[in-house]
């Protein structure tokens, strides 16, 4: 399998090092191209060596992650954009997607689930994390999420007790390792359960998965112990 070319940007250098050396060791097929340390010097090194997906970070000196993947989606398309940021920055969250960004993610995510996340936007699919999607949701003008057909809505009752149980704890902003200790179950488990949720739905992220539940109104389904 050949390795995905990631570009690591991050003005917090202890943090882009220690992230660098996290993913070399867990992902063998992931090769990190270069660090940048603002928008300026990413723009600078996809120049040099273009990555498929940038990890970048919103907060930075000289050239923030905004105006950063606002430029690169139009001068390089072909590049995919991930914000790994902190949970008080999800005010940026509507500007990045708006703009091109394939995924949003918080700093505190699994190093796995981030392994995770890098490889399913290498293959088109968009990646929230869910405590940001939960926010989004609450005050989302629908214009960064793809519209929900009905037949997906009413779906909701073709799903087993356990799987809306576990929906609805995605859409609480619960993720997998979380939803498992809370309902006594693997973490394998639950990522089979979720599987099979997409596939009932007919959606293919957690972010429509999500907007599913929130349409169907969900809670009246499950009421969380």
């Amino acid at each position: 399998m050949p390795n995905i070319k990631v570009l690591l940007v991050d003005d917090q250098i202890l943090f882009i090092e220690s992230l660098k050396s996290v993913l070399e060791t867990i992902a063998a097929d992931i090769t990190i191209t270069e660090i940048a340390h603002n928008g300026k010097e990413a723009l600078e090194s996809i120049r040099r060596e273009p990555p498929e997906i940038v990890l970048l970070d919103v907060r930075m000196p000289v050239m923030d992650g905004v105006e950063t993947v606002k430029v690169i989606h139009k001068q390089y398309p072909d590049i995919k954009v991930m914000m790994l940021t902190t949970f008080d920055d999800d005010e940026y969250v509507h500007e990045a997607l708006k703009y091109g960004a394939a995924g949003y993610m918080l700093k505190d995510v699994p190093p796995e689930n981030l392994v995770d996340s890098i490889r399913a936007i290498k293959t088109g699919t968009v990646q929230i994390s869910p405590r940001i999607m939960v926010k989004l949701m609450e005050f989302s003008d629908g214009e960064s999420f793809p519209s929900i057909a009905k037949d997906s809505i009413r779906s909701i009752e073709t799903l087993s007790k356990r799987e809306q149980e576990i929906l609805y704890l995605l859409s609480k902003g619960l993720d997998n390792i979380q939803i498992g200790e809370k309902l006594y179950i693997a973490e394998q488990t639950v990522k089979n359960h979720v599987h099979s949720i997409y596939a009932k739905l007919s959606v293919h992220d957690r972010s429509a998965a999500i907007k599913v539940a929130k349409s169907a109104h969900l809670a009246s389904f499950f009421e969380e112990s």
